[in-house]
């Protein structure tokens, strides 16, 4: 019982002395980040039933993918089938100052939805967001992500039925840059600053205008991250020793 008091309390001692540096030196002063986002676009991934994937734009700001020449199942020859507008993201990067943790807009989104030959389209399409900083100056990051596309089969009378989607993995970029000793990467929180969206919409042949949306975030020391666990077990620890006490004073 005394010894495991003892360990008790060497945790808690230990996670205040791995978490106090941190906190200080998150809480010195605001910092704001200031510059200018330079969006492109990766090589995308097929679906499982995209057996002939077609795209473009790979490395520029206007992705369009699958195949615009639309054919009737009792034809195969380009004379039976139709053109259409294809599948179309545009991205255009814009200047931002924001404070650490704060939402701002990173880059304007233009989505297009065409009508495509089926099994010709792409699954997801990474987003590289090359960010150059006036504040701190002369740092450049390219921050990676991801958006998911889904394509639905045009064969409903209702036109929303037929609309197309985006959904923006919102996950941590797996870049980061340190400025004044802490590090940071960057996050997106969706297509709304106020709310949380992760998806868009368009009905079939028309667009939709919206806006991306981030913020920078610290990340932990892992001396921190071993402060947590330990508080984790630290808690665990008080709570065993209060049954215990309990149990014996009954006694």
């Amino acid at each position: 019982m005394k010894l495991s008091l003892v360990f008790a309390t060497a945790i808690s001692s230990f996670f205040v002395s791995a978490t106090t540096g941190f906190s200080f030196s998150g809480q010195a002063h605001a910092l704001n980040f200031s510059g200018i986002s330079s969006p492109t676009w990766g090589k995308p991934t097929p679906g499982s039933i995209d057996t002939a994937p077609i795209y473009t734009g790979v490395g520029s700001n206007t992705f369009t993918w699958g195949d615009p020449n639309v054919c009737p199942l009792s034809t195969n020859t380009p004379s039976g089938c139709t053109a259409t507008d294809l599948n179309k993201l545009t991205l255009n990067g814009n200047s931002f100052s924001t404070e650490i943790n704060s939402v701002f807009k990173i880059a304007d989104l233009t989505y297009f939805n065409g009508t495509v030959f089926e099994d010709t389209g792409v699954e997801s399409v990474p987003l590289n967001l090359n960010v150059s900083f006036s504040r701190p100056n002369g740092i450049g990051e390219v921050f990676d992500f991801k958006l998911h596309l889904v394509n639905t089969r045009n064969d409903a009378t209702d036109p929303e039925a037929n609309a197309d989607f985006v959904f923006i993995d919102t996950n941590l970029s797996n870049r980061s840059f340190t400025f004044e000793g802490n590090k940071y990467t960057l996050e997106l929180t969706g297509f709304n600053p106020d709310v949380s969206q992760t998806s868009i919409k368009a009905l079939e042949g028309a667009t939709t205008t919206t806006a991306i949306y981030a913020k920078f975030k610290t990340v932990p020391e892992p001396a921190t991250l071993a402060g947590l666990s330990l508080l984790g077990i630290y808690l665990i620890s008080r709570k065993k020793f209060g049954q215990v006490d309990k149990t014996q004073g009954q006694r």
